[in-house]
């Protein structure tokens, strides 16, 4: 799968948000948001974006941390829940030093693995996350990452906002281009223009699911 027809990525995100409303996650999950292209009124849709802010898993007693064990996994029950480990062991991740990566976790239990989607997960909220994000990329002068401030809120802390989808379904959103975005954070015209051909250039390099985890 290369892209989705506009109806069809809506229905997706409907079915993430069903999927996080009905299923334990590895780790609690505040916010769901969608940003990019699907808020544009695009279709079809190239990828799809998607961010989750969750909660820092600081401890859980749930259950024992044995599951990890068996699979080579440090940290489960302390950066994923031990409870959720043991229920959905095939969705278990882990970063690069063997230690378990709840964005990872979370794009497993959440996405098919070839599906044209980007997962943007963090401790901050959305907007929160773009200004931090802008600063961070605007002081490494490297732009690929930024977090598109297009955005809708889809699901805060168990509510649904069928507005929001009803207005996605309809391209019902009034949102400009990705350098008039970020000038409207405070970038120079020119700055911006450049950032938003590095931001469509990275974009255009990824296929399949890609996830990015950040903690703020």
């Amino acid at each position: 799968m290369s892209e989705f027809p506009r109806e069809e990525a809506v229905d997706r995100l409907e079915a993430l948000v069903e999927t996080v409303e009905r299923e334990r996650t590895p780790v609690p999950v505040r916010e769901i948001w969608a940003f990019g292209d699907i808020a544009l009124g695009l279709d079809p849709v190239e990828r799809l974006d998607v961010y989750l802010t969750k909660d820092v898993l600081m401890r859980d007693d749930s259950s024992s941390a044995a599951v990890g064990e068996e699979h080579g996994i440090e940290g489960v029950g302390q950066s994923v829940r031990a409870d959720w480990a043991a229920e959905y062991p095939e969705y278990l991740r882990a970063n690069a030093n063997g230690h378990a990566a709840p964005e990872k976790c979370l794009a497993a239990q959440l996405l098919g693995e070839n599906e044209p989607i980007h997962l943007e997960v963090c401790n901050a909220g959305f907007e929160d996350n773009v200004t931090q994000r802008l600063r961070g990329a605007t002081l490494r002068e490297d732009y690929t990452q930024l977090l598109d401030p297009r955005g809708v809120c889809l699901w805060v802390d168990g509510t649904r906002s069928d507005e929001a989808f009803r207005k996605l379904r309809e391209s019902d959103l009034a949102l400009p281009t990705l350098s008039a975005a970020l000038e409207m954070l405070g970038m120079e015209e020119e700055e911006a223009g450049e950032a938003a051909r590095e931001v469509h250039a990275w974009r255009e390099q990824q296929e399949g699911v890609t996830v990015r985890g950040d903690v703020v």
